[in-house]
């Protein structure tokens, strides 16, 4: 019974990334033509986030575990552990002030209707192609230029095996931050794992810790902040997951 239920509520997923897909992509894909409006169309990306999130039955509480304020005028690199689909809405609702563009997979691109939207305000990497991956810090700087922050999961994607804590992470978030001066917000997210896992007969509504790990500046050694990063989030994740 307890799958069934589960295999419902995938469904209701599907339901509702179609409907929230139409009512703000659509804004979202037509203000995209014009780079200067995209703080406008990233208004209805934050809707689009909040509706999946929220309409999902998940909550988050936001514990801080450090002092420093995010600045709404710097652009940063924001990071975090990746377990679930879910985890991609919570940076949006988290940065109001810091429209956000996402490093994502190229494969994506096929989702009907979402994939035409992503592809024009996402940066797309091919991990298959040195040459694409190369490729991201250009493009990423781009967008910086325009004022956006960049959000990139360092794992790279969700391990296959679940018992793994936090897979190691790739260069590339940490040499975007080096090669443009930008900042590292650093963010643990827990409970997604478990509540909205890539398994569909598993899962349950329920309220997401997210902690506010730190503000890492730049640095011109990009080994030693990806270090940093990595230990501070699965020191996080020893110490407060379920």
């Amino acid at each position: 019974m307890v799958k069934i239920l589960n295999y419902i509520w995938r469904l209701w997923l599907l339901i509702l990334a179609f409907v929230l897909t139409i009512v703000f992509g659509i804004p979202v894909y037509i203000l995209s033509f014009n780079k200067k409006h995209y703080k406008y169309a990233y208004k209805f990306i934050r809707f689009w986030c909040y509706g999946m999130f929220y309409g999902m039955g998940l909550r988050y509480e936001l514990i801080n575990l450090t002092d420093k304020k995010v600045d709404k005028n710097r652009q940063y690199v924001v990071i975090s552990n990746h377990t679930s689909i879910m985890d991609i809405m919570l940076p949006c609702i988290l940065f109001p002030n810091h429209p956000l563009c996402y490093v994502g997979k190229k494969e994506l691109v096929k989702i009907p209707i979402f994939g035409t939207i992503y592809k024009r305000i996402c940066v797309m990497v091919d991990r298959g192609s040195a040459r694409s991956r190369a490729d991201v810090y250009r493009r990423c700087a781009e967008k910086m230029e325009e004022g956006n922050s960049i959000v990139i999961f360092p794992e790279g994607g969700v391990p296959d095996d679940t018992s793994v804590v936090l897979d190691e992470f790739k260069d590339g978030a940490f040499t975007l931050s080096s090669k443009h001066q930008s900042p590292i917000a650093v963010y643990t997210f827990i409970g997604l794992k478990e509540m909205f896992p890539f398994d569909n007969s598993k899962g349950y509504p329920g309220k997401v810790k997210v902690y506010f790990n730190d503000i890492i500046e730049p640095s011109e050694f990009p080994k030693d902040l990806r270090m940093s990063a990595f230990e501070t989030i699965k020191n996080t994740l020893t110490k407060h997951s379920f």
